[in-house]
């Protein structure tokens, strides 16, 4: 018996956990509150994708045979294959059977219906991508296109709402009514509802718990959160149920309509840990009626109570994520597309930390800055989040990690990154980022060394008008340095690009493509995709629209607030540049048709570029590497030298000097010294070490040198010290 079940509702990821539960269940821990997490989307998916699972699928599929596209009905035919084939299939992606990979490449054994057609048709694109992916990758994909076959199956046949990241999305998307998600729930169970709720009756016999939280992070989760927590209500009254996670915290903030608490006892909004310890003290003492940011129903009407004097805990209180309870070694790693900054979403079981809590910059008027989960900003210390870390390799057996910030910041990642490599610690971490002019050449270096892989962030529109009104504090010749160090240290770059801003014109629109070509001609992008901006009722844009002329489409609101439909005062209609953004975007990221005329992207008349053709390139022309703050830290992340001593003579004048051997990962390298500016120079490497706690400024540096020497400077920027520099001497 546990007090509390923490559960995410079908579908998320299929790779990895998503990880409010882990978090909630990490916080319960602190104060001995006893919790049991499952993720019932993977456990519904393990269930429908099995031998029996399929037998069961096809069996009620038969009955509409006559009515399937001609896609299905191959599908069909192929039964017995699939239903062969799929715990194998299963097995690979899960990690366990990795010598199937040459048995699905061979192309007799996986059967194929039209999720294979582009792959079999365009040789040279799958030659692009698994040529450096590799045979295990390549298998991989081929296995995610047989479950995405069946996926459409399943969609047409059985279950229209299916999907393996959302089931019912449409339903809990801008329904700022609760009137057609009512009706939904009371009509007869799908097929997948009965998979779901056979596996969550089977959890609440054995866990019985007193209080279930259901988290709901997307739209995609909210259809299968309400069935559950309705099927609670009918066959386990006693049990009270609360809703929490990004959804609610985004778009129920309105909310109004009494039937939602037909459902829920509870919803909670904003950060889940106090609100979710009273209500737990709610339900062991009944009428305690203490209360954080939380709406419920009282004398048959909605209420919205905050009347507890007790603050929200700080991050260094709420303890280390807990993925304990879930199925951490049977979830399943697909390569949905053949980019490989994509596949990091879907490819890899990856632990999930957050750096800091909001956002550092929290300015983007596109962005909801206005609620607590950007607005409020409160970073961890270096020292705690490694902590963590290293608890959740013990924990998980994984060194894989996610910092899923909104944007990290530069500092707490140097620290971080410091910590990592001071410990000794082998990790592999990505995470999302401001572009900003703190990422130096030096820096990137840094966090390349601490295990960082890639890194995406916001270009958004590629044009400084509109990024000053967007207010992202960039320009785009800024963003350009910066990809340019992050790429140089071999840290991947994906960029997230946006179309259809508020005045946005159409020669910005081409002037932003063109931008966007260039980075990837010059290769200081790695990944792309463009996003159509939407209008949320939480950000400036959504807040005060007549600013960014725009103009809403108000509804009277009883359930979800967020995307808000508008008109641009513009006119322009931004739908019609959709496809050729993505299709040029999709032919860039492959290094080719650099050389096509934007016009041909398009299949209407588009104006010329006022964009130079070589913008970008003169973008990183400035050298900054003789620009160096007093305050900033010297580090050395190389190794100790070996040392040899021997003497140099010209002209009938000898002299004694040293020469400094290095040896990193990949190659040796020396440098020879005079012998007494030499020996000054060991020291003062082992004094920069990352071990050390005490790190050396640059004006202390200057001042031991000027101690002894003359002229610094010279020395500083000396060949033998510019070596050093490119070998691990960062300044940070």
């Amino acid at each position: 018996m546990k007090n509390i079940l923490l559960i995410t509702p079908p579908f998320t990821q299929l790779n990895t956990p998503y990880p409010a539960t882990a978090y909630l269940k990490g916080f319960l821990n602190t104060k001995d509150i006893s919790s049991f997490q499952m993720d019932l989307g993977i456990e519904v998916i393990l269930e429908l994708f099995s031998k029996n699972g399929l037998e069961n699928l096809f069996q009620v599929a038969s009955i509409k045979f006559e009515e399937f596209s001609e896609n299905s009905q191959r599908i069909f035919s192929l039964q017995h294959d699939y239903i062969k084939t799929i715990d194998s299939v299963i097995a690979f992606l899960q990690g366990k059977n990795p010598t199937l990979a040459r048995q699905i490449c061979s192309g007799n054994f996986l059967p194929e219906a039209s999720r294979f057609d582009a792959y079999n048709n365009d040789p040279d694109a799958s030659a692009w991508a698994f040529g450096s992916m590799g045979m295990h990758d390549k298998a991989k994909h081929l296995a995610t296109l047989y479950l995405e076959d069946l996926s459409d199956f399943i969609v047409e046949c059985v279950d229209e709402n299916f999907g393996f990241s959302r089931y019912a999305e449409r339903l809990g998307r801008s329904a700022n009514s609760f009137d057609e998600m009512y009706a939904h729930l009371q009509k007869d169970l799908t097929y997948i509802d009965k998979i779901t709720l056979q596996i969550l009756e089977e959890k609440l016999k054995l866990v019985l718990p007193k209080l279930v939280c259901i988290s709901v992070p997307f739209p995609g989760n909210l259809y299968s959160a309400f069935r559950c927590a309705q099927f609670i209500k009918n066959h386990f009254p006693k049990i009270k149920v609360s809703m929490g996670g990004g959804f609610p915290n985004t778009e129920l903030r309105e909310l109004k309509d009494k039937r939602v608490f037909e459902f829920f006892d509870f919803i909670t909004l904003d950060d889940g840990e106090l609100p979710v310890e009273l209500l737990n003290s709610n339900v062991q003492i009944p009428n305690s009626n203490e209360f954080k940011r939380t709406f419920l129903l009282e004398n048959n009407e909605v209420v919205y109570k905050n009347n507890t004097i007790r603050h929200d805990y700080k991050q260094a209180e709420v303890g280390t994520p807990d993925y304990s309870d879930l199925l951490l070694d049977k979830y399943i790693s697909v390569i949905e597309i053949a980019n490989p900054m994509h596949s990091l979403w879907s490819d890899g079981r990856w632990n999930k930390l957050t750096m800091a809590h909001g956002c550092y910059w929290g300015k983007c008027t596109f962005c909801d800055i206005s609620l607590d989960y950007i607005k409020v900003y409160e970073p961890i210390a270096a020292k705690i989040l490694v902590d963590r870390v290293e608890e959740l390799i013990s924990q998980t057996g994984e060194n894989g990690f996610h910092f899923v910030d909104e944007a990290a910041p530069p500092a707490l990642m140097r620290e971080v990154a410091l910590e990592i490599l001071k410990r000794n610690l082998t990790v592999t971490w990505w995470t999302n980022i401001r572009f900003e002019k703190s990422f130096t050449a030096d820096l990137c270096v840094l966090l390349k060394a601490s295990g960082c892989i890639a890194v995406s962030g916001g270009l958004e529109v590629a044009s400084d008008r509109l990024l000053e009104l967007i207010k992202k504090g960039v320009t785009v010749e800024q963003v350009a340095q910066v990809t340019r160090n992050f790429t140089e240290s071999d840290i991947m770059v994906h960029a997230y690009l946006m179309y259809g801003y508020p005045t946005q014109t159409v020669q910005e629109t081409v002037d932003s493509l063109e931008m966007v070509r260039q980075m990837f001609e010059i290769g200081i992008l790695q990944s792309g995709f463009w996003h159509q901006f939407a209008m949320t009722a939480h950000s400036p844009v959504g807040m005060f629209p007549e600013e960014f002329g725009v103009v809403p489409e108000m509804n009277e609101i009883t359930f979800a607030n967020n995307d808000i439909q508008f008109k641009d005062k513009t006119g322009i209609n931004h739908d019609k540049f959709s496809f050729g953004l993505k299709k040029s975007l999709f032919n860039y990221m492959h290094g080719i048709c650099f050389d096509y005329d934007l016009q041909d992207w398009f299949d209407f008349k588009i104006p010329k570029t006022k964009i130079s053709p070589d913008f970008i390139e003169n973008s990183l022309l400035e050298d900054t590497s003789f620009i160096v703050k007093s305050s900033a830290k010297i580090i050395w992340i190389g190794g100790k030298p070996q040392v040899e001593a021997f003497t140099k003579s010209k002209k009938g004048i000898s002299w004694k000097m040293m020469k400094l051997t290095f040896h990193d990962k990949r190659q040796t390298f020396d440098i020879s010294l005079e012998k007494d500016k030499a020996l000054w120079l060991v020291e003062f490497l082992e004094k920069a070490e990352i071990q050390n706690d005490r790190k050396m400024t640059f004006g202390q540096v200057k001042e031991s040198f000027e101690q002894q020497f003359e002229d610094f400077e010279l020395f500083w920027f000396s060949k033998p010290i510019e070596v050093l520099k490119k070998n691990g001497l960062l300044s940070l």
